[in-house]
């Protein structure tokens, strides 16, 4: 066990992946934590969906919290890591920016404020290399706009073709894919003569480095449940 006079020890179920190497950064610059692959206090994984499950029994073998960013993930892997909360604290994030942890809050109020008289509109762009679409992000500030609606996600994807009518109260999605982008999200309000435009532009991984470990502050020491960013933004945990 750790005391208060120890680093946060942070384990890595893929240290060689583009985060890994990231938060491994991050990790070298602060005294506040340190890469412990065998004896952690929090599992970070940022990997695969095919991973997941695997990543979800080393943390609940070990008795620590686990940090999941890995997107693209289905109905399935949200009953795994509804039965792994049972035991063990999962923090899900499609996007660990703080940033963007303030963008979803803000995406649910103006909706709540504006109302279904306003369309919804997404869009994000990413690296050539991304292998999801929309992205988590994306879809993640879709559910922000739709509880602020106080309605399910409906969402339009990938509109191809002609005589196409917006379906009322559907929220729409737009994916762009190219060079080295690390993740562009407008939540685009679309009302009756003007239009409001959220954004968030990332612009190093960083950023998602950061907020990671800022996560893994926040689940050290907390009980079993899920919990997401803005759990992390609304403790102060920054």
């Amino acid at each position: 066990m750790r005391t208060d006079e120890q680093p946060i020890r942070i384990s890595l179920f893929a240290p060689n992946g583009r985060m890994g190497r990231a938060i491994a950064e991050a990790v070298a610059q602060t005294d506040e934590f340190a890469i412990d692959q065998d004896h952690a206090d929090v599992l970070i994984d940022f990997s695969a969906p095919s991973a997941l499950q695997a990543s979800l029994d080393r943390a609940a073998a070990a008795a620590i919290p686990i940090l999941v960013g890995t997107t693209g993930l289905d109905d399935f892997a949200d009953r795994r890591i509804a039965a792994a909360s049972k035991d063990i604290a999962v923090l899900r994030a499609a996007n660990t920016s703080l940033g963007v942890a303030i963008l979803a809050d803000l995406v649910e109020r103006a909706a709540s404020v504006l109302g279904p008289e306003w369309d919804i509109e997404i869009v994000e762009m990413h690296h050539r290399q991304k292998a999801d679409a929309p992205s988590g992000t994306a879809l993640a500030l879709g559910d922000a706009a739709a509880r602020g609606r106080q309605s399910k996600l409906r969402a339009e994807r990938g509109r191809d073709g002609t005589n196409l009518k917006r379906e009322e109260g559907a929220i729409g999605f737009a994916s762009l894919r190219g060079g080295t982008v690390a993740g562009d999200h407008d939540v685009i309000f679309a009302g009756p003569e003007e239009r409001l435009i959220l954004s968030h532009r990332a612009e190093n991984r960083m950023i998602f480095a950061r907020g990671a470990l800022a996560a893994a502050r926040y689940l050290v020491g907390k009980p079993a449940g899920i919990y997401t960013m803005r759990d992390v933004v609304g403790a102060d945990a920054v």
